[in-house]
């Protein structure tokens, strides 16, 4: 396996930004230090650009594992720096699936609900056909596509997550109840994604408020942009600029987002969107790489860029990549510089170059 040596680069190594040079040995990182001179079969020019840990999106919809959702996992994700991932809601396949994929990844599996009750039984089904992978549950707590009338429902998946040593993840977009009535039945370490969204019970309702209380409390907050759908703009920048931000970025990206709603949809256009809104670039990254490592229990595997570790690298640069974007309440932002991922390492090999 080619060793690879990445130039003169402004590291992010999932916790802070520092200039130095990044060598790989095999699958592993070798060295992280300036001015590195050992001979390497692949060199990278990265001055200019930040070298970072592989990103992880915590959200997002695999062929294969969603028939209705489902985008093919690595053209969706590699090209954007991603080289693990979570898909939130996984209803067919199986690990042997999974095993297949050059995109390191987990799943989040769903219950069905019935009269305002949730129904376990084939989620079971799927939690032993995942096996390992399954690392939690994704409750769709949306009275457009779930049979629910109040808190009860999530309150039981909550109970038996607890039994099982689950995390849960909650679709707050169209809940019945307000948003911290929602976060107070969450436990630290479940994640309420489309955290931002701009319908009836969103958390601007009462001034983020509850928001910043259940951060406090250790529920995981995730942006889940949903190709814009579920984020509204007014919204998450408002929550940006009183201290309401994200632990987690993520895409949810579906065959329906991806080449639709303006730019090429993926990770790097989420941060982008993040940092127009006024997000602080430590706070970008760090929520695209060691904060979902850790919320999805993989912060030993993903995440960081760290000697030893195998080697998943993204290497992104700011640069001439203007977007221009309207959400679905019409609300509209736009740039002429955005965030472009140029070069992807996975296991130690090139995997996309720009």
């Amino acid at each position: 396996m080619a060793r690879i040596l990445i130039k003169n680069g402004r590291v992010w190594d999932g916790e802070r930004f520092f200039d130095a040079d990044v060598l790989t040995d095999g699958e592993q990182i070798a060295q992280i230090r300036p001015n590195i001179t050992e001979p390497a079969e692949f060199v990278y020019d990265a001055k200019g650009k930040t070298v970072s840990a592989g990103l992880v999106d915590a959200h997002v919809h695999m062929r294969g594992l969603n028939k209705k959702f489902g985008i093919h996992a690595e053209l969706s994700s590699i090209p954007f720096g991603v080289t693990a991932a979570a898909d939130a809601g996984a209803a067919c396949g199986d690990k042997a699936l999974l095993d297949t994929f050059l995109l390191k990844n987990v799943v989040f599996v769903s219950p069905t609900f019935q009269n305002n009750r949730a129904i376990f039984d084939s989620m079971e089904k799927r939690l032993e056909a995942y096996g390992e992978k399954a690392v939690g549950i994704k409750v769709y707590f949306d009275t457009t596509v779930s049979d629910i009338q109040d808190i009860q429902p999530l309150c039981q998946v909550v109970e038996y997550a607890k039994k099982k040593d689950l995390r849960i993840m909650v679709h707050s977009s169209n809940s019945p109840v307000p948003m911290g009535e929602l976060l107070e039945a969450l436990r630290a370490g479940d994640i309420l994604t489309h955290a931002y969204h701009g319908g009836k019970n969103n958390v601007s309702e009462d001034g983020y408020e509850c928001i910043k209380e259940a951060k406090r409390c250790g529920v995981i907050i995730d942006a889940g942009f949903a190709g814009h759908v579920h984020t509204d703009f007014k919204v998450f920048g408002d929550a940006i600029q009183c201290g309401a931000i994200p632990d987690i970025i993520s895409t949810d990206i579906t065959k329906f987002s991806a080449y639709t709603r303006g730019g090429r949809y993926g990770m790097t256009m989420c941060m982008n969107i993040a940092r127009t809104l006024g997000m602080q670039e430590e706070d970008i990254f760090r929520a695209v790489t060691s904060n979902p490592a850790k919320a999805l229990g993989k912060e030993s595997e993903w995440g960081y860029l760290r000697v030893g570790r195998i080697a998943d690298i993204a290497v992104l640069d700011y640069t001439d990549e203007g977007f221009d974007l309207t959400d679905k309440a019409g609300n509209h932002i736009g740039s002429q510089k955005g965030y472009r991922c140029v070069l992807t390492v996975s296991d130690g090999q090139v995997v996309y170059r720009n």
